[in-house]
């Protein structure tokens, strides 16, 4: 760092920290979805990964179709990508769960094997489909550019978006699981399950509506996604080990846990890897982790259940 100066050294800081804010807008919205799967219903969902990929394509078909049919509709078709986003990418996972998951609850290993062999099902419909190069849709002109917050500090304004909407998702899952009577029915489901059917409570339609939940937050993630990345058929498995170490350092079933934990795996990847290389940064923020866990392995943050 010695050939740098405070003033360079603080930009590369702001501007590496607002990187890592990019990253940690796309870990925590995956995160939420798979910590909401994990966390409350037990689930080890390999797939995960390809309902974000799910997302980022459904986004690419839309910047498409707008492009050469609707040129027009160019500058707002990107919000309507991500409402379209979550719903499909959560109807596949109401589909995967009423096919496959139902059948498998209780027996981890067994789902972990399933959504895995999911994964490559996906994965492999995506080359089908869009072929086996990456694609990236065209963003509206609202997304381009950087605001110039100095002379030497540039923040880019798809960051800036992307970062309020993982705001606007993220207090969306808190009020619908802690403040709502459906949140309540899941809370229930997860601390005694035999119970919340005795009072009434349709288990399996909690479980369904929750892992289609899950997806529909991931196809959000993939929306996301594209305004940093392009998006290819294996962008989803690139992803899935990271979210499972947030999930997993943050807390089972913690949202704050979840975003702690976001939060500190994006900026320390993002801040080492302008100083060393992207593999090296990601051994040490991975070695601090298990260290961490080692010590507390609830995690930072965990919620009192009923066993």
């Amino acid at each position: 760092m010695g050939e740098y100066t405070m003033a360079e050294l603080t930009s590369i800081l702001v501007m590496q920290g607002f990187a890592g804010f990019s990253l940690f807008s796309v870990l925590l919205l995956m995160a939420l979805g798979l910590a909401i799967i994990f966390g409350q219903m037990g689930v080890i969902n390999m797939a995960h990964g390809e309902f974000m990929a799910v997302g980022a394509y459904t986004t690419y078909l839309l910047s498409v179709v707008s492009e050469k049919y609707f040129p027009g509709f160019m500058p707002y078709y990107f919000v309507f990508a991500i409402i379209a986003s979550f719903f499909i990418a959560g109807f596949m996972g109401y589909l995967a769960e009423l096919a496959l998951i139902r059948h498998l609850y209780k027996r981890p290993l067994d789902t972990l094997l399933a959504t895995w062999g999911l994964s490559l099902i996906m994965q492999q419909s995506f080359r089908s489909i869009f072929g086996a190069r990456e694609v990236s849709p065209i963003l509206p002109e609202w997304l381009m550019g950087a605001f110039h917050a100095t002379d030497t500090i540039d923040i880019p304004l798809n960051g800036i978006f992307v970062l309020f909407l993982t705001i606007f998702v993220t207090a969306g899952v808190y009020i619908l699981m802690f403040k709502s009577s459906w949140g309540l029915r899941v809370r229930a489901t997860t601390q005694n399950r035999i119970m919340s059917g005795a009072v009434g409570i349709n288990t399996k339609k909690v479980d369904r509506l929750t892992f289609a939940l899950g997806c529909g937050i991931a196809g959000v993630a993939g929306a996301a996604f594209t305004t940093i990345a392009s998006t290819g058929p294996t962008t989803g498995s690139l992803y899935i080990v990271d979210t499972f170490m947030v999930v997993v350092f943050g807390g089972a079933a913690s949202l704050f846990g979840t975003i702690a934990s976001a939060f500190t795996i994006a900026q320390a990847q993002s801040i080492l890897e302008f100083f060393i290389s992207g593999s090296i940064a990601k051994v040490i923020t991975l070695l601090t982790i298990v260290i961490i866990l080692m010590l507390r392995p609830e995690g930072l943050f965990t919620i009192k259940v009923r066993k």
